[in-house]
């Protein structure tokens, strides 16, 4: 299955200049979306996880999926105010200024085997950030995990020694 064909380009968005790649497509298919998960159930069901960490927003849609799937935890990262209990947070560096995301500080215990899930590796910062958060929370990052990595973007280099995988790449 050809899963690019279902991510859309919407040129100038969310300002001009940027091409945003649409997953909307890819969920309103069933069995597109299903495939995603399924290629990583398949990649990930020996790995000896413990949890699935996912950002919001489009993070938790495969996030949340895969975690079923591979019967595990699913732990939510989100922005600052979000989550309703005891959080730790982390502050990073964006093109222009910061931004902080949260994890409860109960979510993952000491020593868990965790896979960090978003939709996209653009920059790397969110990526960065949240195997951060989980280190500090007492877990161990295997590997982080994209749907899309936009290569030109060069993110893969604040990942610094962390595996990463995407399905397709840019």
């Amino acid at each position: 299955m050809d899963i690019k064909s279902y991510i859309r380009d919407v040129p100038d968005f969310p300002k001009k200049g940027i091409v945003f790649k649409d997953i909307t497509p890819l969920l309103k298919e069933p069995k597109a979306f299903r495939h995603v998960i399924q290629l990583l159930g398949d990649r990930y069901k020996n790995h000896k996880l413990d949890a699935v960490v996912a950002m919001e927003s489009r993070g938790f849609i495969f996030g949340g999926a895969l975690a079923t799937h591979l019967g595990i935890s699913f732990i939510p990262v989100r922005k600052p105010g979000k989550l309703p209990w005891k959080t730790i947070c982390e502050t990073y560096e964006l093109e222009y200024g910061t931004d902080t995301l949260e994890i409860h500080e109960d979510s993952i215990g000491r020593g868990a085997n965790v896979l960090v899930l978003d939709d996209v590796l653009a920059t790397g910062g969110t990526a960065a950030a949240t195997i951060r958060l989980v280190e500090r929370a007492g877990g161990k990052v295997t590997e982080a995990c994209f749907l899309m990595h936009l290569t030109f973007l060069n993110g893969q280099q604040k990942l610094k020694s962390t595996p990463f995988y995407s399905i397709i790449q840019y």
